[in-house]
């Protein structure tokens, strides 16, 4: 089959390698799409893990084999899967760290080498410790929307982290795909939504999603904006979708004593931040981070995405054939006015 081999820093070649092999307890599925997710971008451009991989996580296709001791899986069903899933049972699970426990750190979907996700490829190999993150995806649905169900999953699970009533206010720093799932999320959930980015064809699309108000991020009125937007009490809330160190100090300025700043981007180890920590402690703002997913939310993810009460198509701007992932990384990378979600969609293969 065909593979998009990372071979090291910005280096992805398209190479010929074989179709995985599965055991009694997996599937092998192939790929009809998959998202170009940040991390990813990070491994890509900075050599984060050593190669060769396959990445690629945001994946959905077709099954097409099934382990002789898979019964909840047949040949034919159209599928969404999750990379990444949890025992339930380790002393972090039973804390609901998902993303802490063991099992969860390993990487359970592959289309060879070190598994790394192995989205973008033809076929990939769901290990038997992964099915219990399979979806399926409705006939109406389509496999651009199965693709969404894992960065859905990481934008609920950190809008749920937040302490927020009906008719309090947050702000969402970053309008890019995940920041724009994060307000439609709160304002689903009857939160007055702020929104900044320095694009303002992305503030016109976060209208669009129910966002309240908008405004560009480098607007210097923005702290007198927000003040007035919440009668001089300041924010409930605020999630920054962008990895800017000058986001989260603003943040911490913009949010109201009890209020909450939540960390979605800060990824990369290493960088250290200066914070007022009297913010923190003596007028009780919490600085809280999210990552990753939550098997426990997969049903209710699912509800959303399909019957498009969260409608992702909008956000899919992009897709790329197999052989175009170098350049679907990049655009990700850096994107245009007009650039959100990127997908790569390999042509049909057969076994």
């Amino acid at each position: 089959m065909r593979a998009v081999v990372y071979r090291g820093v910005d280096d992805l070649r398209v190479e010929t390698v074989p179709v995985p092999r599965i055991g009694p307890g997996d599937l092998l599925v192939r790929v009809a799409a998959c998202g170009v997710c940040p991390t990813d971008i990070k491994k890509i451009q900075h050599g984060t893990v050593p190669p060769p991989r396959i990445f690629g996580h945001e994946t959905a296709g077709t099954v097409v084999k099934v382990g002789a001791r898979v019964t909840d899986w047949r040949v034919s069903d159209r599928v969404a899967l999750h990379h990444h899933v949890p025992c339930l049972r380790c002393h972090a699970c039973r804390h609901r760290a998902f993303a802490q426990c063991p099992q969860y750190k390993r990487t359970g979907i592959t289309a060879g080498f070190e598994p790394a996700g192995g989205g973008y490829a033809e076929y990939v190999r769901v290990m038997s410790f992964c099915l219990p993150g399979v979806v399926r995806i409705p006939k109406r649905n389509t496999f651009e929307e199965g693709a969404m169900l894992e960065p859905v999953n990481t934008v609920l699970k950190a809008v749920r982290r937040l302490a927020l009533l009906r008719g309090d206010t947050a702000l969402v720093i970053g309008q890019g795909p995940i920041g724009l799932m994060c307000a439609r999320l709160l304002a689903l959930r009857g939160v007055r939504v702020l929104a900044t980015d320095r694009m303002p064809e992305r503030l016109a699309v976060a209208r669009r999603l129910g966002v309240w108000r908008a405004m560009l991020a480098e607007d210097p009125q923005l702290p007198k904006w927000v003040m007035r937007a919440t009668r001089g009490a300041g924010l409930d809330a605020v999630m920054v979708t962008v990895p800017a160190d000058e986001a989260v100090a603003s943040a911490q300025t913009l949010v109201r004593g009890g209020g909450q700043v939540l960390l979605f981007a800060h990824t990369r180890r290493g960088e250290i931040s200066g914070l007022d920590l009297a913010r923190v402690c003596v007028d009780e703002k919490d600085l809280i981070g999210s990552y990753s997913s939550d098997i426990t939310l997969q049903r209710e993810v699912a509800r959303l995405v399909f019957s498009r009460r969260l409608d992702v198509r909008p956000l899919i701007t992009h897709s790329f054939a197999l052989e175009e992932t170098s350049a679907a990384v990049a655009l990700a990378a850096r994107p245009t006015a007009t650039s959100l979600k990127v997908m790569v969609c390999p042509r049909q293969a057969m076994v």
